[in-house]
């Protein structure tokens, strides 16, 4: 086959240039890797929501009380006698040397509990608690164990220390995993590793420029987790598309050099449009209008635009040196190859299924709606830190503190008053009396001033749990009802701030802006693959499977969260925790992204054997049959990648890996093998109409089929 354009002039650049493309990707990676520590920003998610209530007390605590943020680091102990003179001078010299500390500023006053063995105080934070350094956390940790012991027990909460104790990387877990998947997909190690090269390049080159991008974007903690699990995922499955058409080709007969163009000219030029759908998707994070995630989406796009690069460039360079030697270092006993294209299994499947279309539409809509069906019960909401993972200092904090003074102690709120000088007399004590009567309040802290006299601050405790519905229903019903009718008449203006009311914020926020997002994601991916495949009723087609696979892994997400059998004994959720608002969010934008990409895959095929013969039912059977083993491949690995975030200690990664897993299962498996080959068969010709204005209006993109 003979190709022409600019892919099949870069694979003939490619194949003479092989050497130095290769020497070009490794100087690159060399450098990059270098140089990135020297100028590496910090970490930062910021979960404060531009015009919010929350957002409007965190600004009045900078300017009216300099050196306090609205975050902190609870401190709580626990003693015989928590009152005793011995443990208070304990205790004062661990916080002395806490105050010095990076981004510490004071300890507030201690409260102990009714039986006086637990007690507990606050260290302020001179700034949002990710913009502390890390270095600080871990010291705070350190100095809390050292000043332990002798019948005393000190124990520290937030998230400067949640950071401290982060988890392994499930970066390594997912590589392994990919790469028993590879051998077994290929029977070659020579053949598994060069996919595997492409990955390790994309995760060390994106994963030091997103150490780069901090300095510019906040990027969450997080972030690099799922921008290198996605640049694997993907990086491997593109390098799959090219290293199968390559063999498939070299087999056919045809040199090296041809086997090279090719597969750049057809197989890459699905990647990129595959990739392209992928950073749409993601990009669309922008829209939410959330700093923290638009930090993510442009650490995910750096991924996979470095994989994409990798896949057509670097790849093709060390297939044109290996050359027939792709298939060397057989492992005995894996003889099948994804090379091979003869009909097989998946062609008689397709033809089974288009032989009764509307027993399999049904049957298929049916099971992916009964996974979908847990999302009914889908709770959103910032997990707290009793859901961290028992042992952990957080973990051990968060219960002592509920033994002492109850779930609300975790997650105080704070009420900042603004006090001007025409403020009537008592208005504090009004309302802080109106604000202790309320049902949902467990205490109320004294008012602190500022210096000048203009402002004053009162901690709040809720009666339950930070993560709890009980908390977000008594954080609206202060904001409408019980702090305005107390300080009516009075000239005070009050804010309803703190970390857990930030959460609420955000989780509003985010509810609020999810269905515009979704909307545009789909709309832009309707128009790239109406001008891929010139044809209305696939790209709707295409976009209503992708929402069933996304609806399923919510199911499926929902499920694990709602604690029981499936979340206590295969994540460790012992009870019903509430899922972060940005992960569905997140899990929409790389899902569907993904999903499209098997789509591209599945479609170039089937529309190259329409295109030969016009025959829709027998395009759909020969292009299933030639794209099923190698889709089957890159899902599986999908799959295996996205499992490794179960190995996190941070739930809500658990999650986002155990609902995007499904996703790829149920789109690669009941979608892609019953849904699409059932509805292309009941609309038979009709898949590939278009009306003549549409396709003037337009522009071309034409993928070929890998």
């Amino acid at each position: 086959m003979r190709h022409n354009g600019r892919l099949a002039d870069l694979g003939a650049f490619v194949h003479r240039r092989r050497g130095r493309v290769v020497l070009g990707w490794v100087v690159a990676l060399v450098a990059i890797l270098a140089l990135s520590p020297m100028i590496k920003g910090s970490s930062d998610a910021n979960f404060e929501t531009k015009g919010s209530e929350s957002g409007r007390a965190s600004a009045v605590l900078k300017e009216r009380f300099p050196g306090r943020s609205a975050d902190s680091v609870s401190v709580v102990w626990r003693a015989r006698d928590a009152r005793s003179a011995q443990v208070r001078e304990r205790v004062d010299a661990f916080l002395q040397r806490a105050e010095r500390l990076e981004g510490v500023g004071d300890a507030g006053p201690a409260r102990v509990s009714r039986d006086g063995t637990v007690a507990t105080a606050t260290l302020d934070l001179d700034r949002p608690g990710f913009d502390v350094p890390d270095a600080t956390g871990k010291r705070l940790v350190s100095l809390a164990e050292q000043s332990s012991g002798g019948g005393l027990e000190i124990l520290l909460g937030g998230n400067v220390i949640r950071n401290a104790e982060g988890g392994g990387s499930p970066e390594g877990v997912g590589l392994l995993a990919a790469a028993v998947v590879l051998l077994i997909a290929f029977g070659s190690i020579v053949a598994a590793g060069l996919p595997l090269a492409v990955a390790l390049f994309g995760l060390g080159i994106s994963t030091a420029l997103i150490g780069v991008l901090a300095n510019v974007v906040d990027v969450p903690d997080f972030a690099p987790a799922v921008a290198g699990l996605l640049g694997i995922g993907v990086g491997i499955d593109y390098a799959l598309l090219v290293l199968t058409r390559f063999r498939a080709t070299l087999n056919g007969g045809t040199d090296v050099e041809g086997a090279v163009v090719e597969s750049v000219a057809t197989a890459g030029r699905s990647v990129l449009v595959a990739g392209t759908t992928v950073l749409i998707s993601v990009l669309g994070l922008f829209l939410m209008g959330v700093s923290y995630l638009q930090g993510v989406a442009l650490s995910a796009s750096l991924a996979v635009l470095v994989v994409m690069a990798a896949a057509v460039t670097l790849l093709p360079a060390l297939l044109s040196l290996a050359g027939p030697r792709v298939n060397k270092l057989r492992i005995p006993g894996l003889r099948r190859t994804l090379a091979q294209e003869r009909p097989h299994a998946a062609a008689r499947w397709s033809r089974f299924i288009q032989r009764r279309p509307w027993t399999a539409a049904i049957a298929g809509a049916a099971i992916v709606l009964a996974l979908a069906a847990p999302v009914l019960g889908l709770r959103l909401g910032f997990p707290d830190e009793g859901n961290d993972q028992a042992g952990t200092m957080t973990r051990r904090a968060y219960d002592l503190v509920t033994e002492g003074f109850g779930p609300g102690a975790n997650g105080p709120l704070l009420l900042v008053a603004e006090t001007p000088r025409s403020t009537a007399p008592g208005a504090l004590r009004r309302l802080s009396d109106g604000v202790r009567a309320d049902r949902g309040v467990a205490f109320v802290a004294p008012a602190q001033r500022s210096r000048d006299g203009s402002a004053a601050v009162m901690a709040v405790v809720p009666r339950s749990s930070p993560q709890s519905d009980a908390t977000t229903r008594l954080v609206k019903r202060l904001r409408s009802d019980v702090v305005p009718r107390a300080v009516a008449g009075t000239g005070t203006t009050v804010h309803v701030g703190g970390t857990t009311a930030a959460f609420v914020d955000q989780s509003d926020l985010v509810s609020r802006r999810l269905p515009l997002f979704i909307a545009a994601v789909i709309g832009m991916s309707f128009l790239l693959l109406l001008s891929a495949f010139r044809s209305p009723l696939i790209a709707a087609k295409a976009g209503l499977m992708n929402l069933l696979s996304v609806g399923a892994a919510y199911g499926v997400m929902a499920l694990f969260a709602g604690g029981g059998w499936f979340g206590a004994s295969l994540l460790g959720i012992d009870e019903s925790v509430p899922v972060a608002p940005f992960i569905p969010v997140m899990m929409f934008a790389i899902l569907f992204g993904l999903s499209m990409d098997y789509e591209v895959f599945l479609l170039s095929r089937v529309r190259e054997e329409y295109l030969g013969h016009r025959d829709t039912s027998r395009a759909v059977s020969e292009g299933l049959a030639k794209t099923a083993r190698v889709i089957t491949a890159a899902a599986a690995i999908m799959v295996v990648v996205f499992l490794a975030f179960v190995t996190s200690g941070e739930i809500f990664l658990k999650l986002l890996g155990i609902g995007m897993a499904t996703a790829i299962l149920v789109d690669a498996t009941v979608v892609r093998m019953v849904l699409v080959p059932a509805l292309m068969q009941l609309l038979g010709r009709a898949n590939w109409w278009m009306p003549r204005w549409l396709d003037r209006a337009i522009p071309r993109l034409a993928p070929e089929a890998p």
